[in-house]
């Protein structure tokens, strides 16, 4: 039931991006200061913020942005995690000793905290956000791949193609690293929520996507200012990141269920 609820979120909000450019009723850049800070009406079902742009339009545009920013991020986070960690897990010795200190520095800073760090010296642009959550995100895979490889190296299956005189990138990509891959999809689903909620938290500090391109977090910072008189500038946006966070958190945990094995043993 989880998992339908949070697939069914997911594919809405992947729809409601893919078809914005057509399905939005006005431009996102679009003002109208005579109207400026209207509330939801028949015209405008989310109002207008305190330019006089279309909220509803503005909500299908930013999600684009989010779902461009959790899909970069959680596919360079996992390419470099599967790599090093399968490396470290694998070979072990001095190899694994350099990732894993590595990925022990970098687990000792808050990661929001340092991505803000990150783009504080690279500058705020969508391209430094993606740079930025991708080197804090690559060491959760990491440690979770290799921890599954130290598991995988041992299985009579990978020992029987050794014996055979399997050449050592056949046995890591061919047998060892498929089984990693049930724990590292739940991983970058549960990284996909990660990586728009941290998008949106820089871009509502001003260090991400810079305006008038559409962002979820800058809407929530242009509405803070306005959240008694006019709330509705802070209440879509948010609800739009909640349930998408939510969703991808639900399908997440519902993968999780899904592909444990203890599940078929009970």
């Amino acid at each position: 039931m989880v998992i339908r609820i949070g697939a069914a979120i997911v594919l809405l909000t992947v729809v409601a991006a893919l078809v914005a450019p057509w399905a939005a009723p006005y431009d996102p850049a679009g003002q109208e200061l005579a109207l400026r800070l209207e509330r939801p009406s028949l015209a405008h079902p989310f109002g207008l913020d305190e330019l006089g742009r279309d909220i509803f339009s503005r909500v299908l545009a930013g999600a684009r942005i989010s779902l461009f920013v959790g899909l970069t991020v959680v596919g360079i986070s996992s390419v470099v995690g599967i790599l090093l960690g399968s490396i470290a897990g694998y070979f072990g010795g001095w190899l694994d000793d350099v990732i894993s200190r590595t990925i022990d520095v970098l687990l000792a800073f808050p990661g929001i905290l340092l991505a803000i760090a990150l783009v504080a010296v690279l500058g705020p642009s969508l391209g430094n956000v993606v740079m930025a959550l991708a080197v804090i995100g690559w060491v959760g895979y990491a440690r979770l791949v290799r921890g599954q490889v130290l598991k995988a190296r041992e299985l009579e299956f990978v020992q029987a193609a050794r014996a055979l005189g399997a050449g050592t990138p056949r046995i890591l990509f061919r047998h060892v690293v498929p089984t990693t891959m049930p724990a590292v999809m739940v991983q970058a689903t549960l990284g996909m929520a990660g990586s728009i909620l941290a998008e949106a938290s820089l871009s509502f500090l001003g260090l991400g996507v810079q305006p008038p391109t559409p962002s979820w977090g800058t809407m929530l910072n242009g509405g803070r200012l306005h959240l008694l008189d006019a709330p509705h500038l802070t209440i879509f946006p948010g609800a739009a990141i909640a349930a998408l966070v939510l969703g991808f958190n639900f399908l997440g945990d519902g993968l999780r269920d899904l592909l444990d094995p203890k599940r078929y043993r009970a």
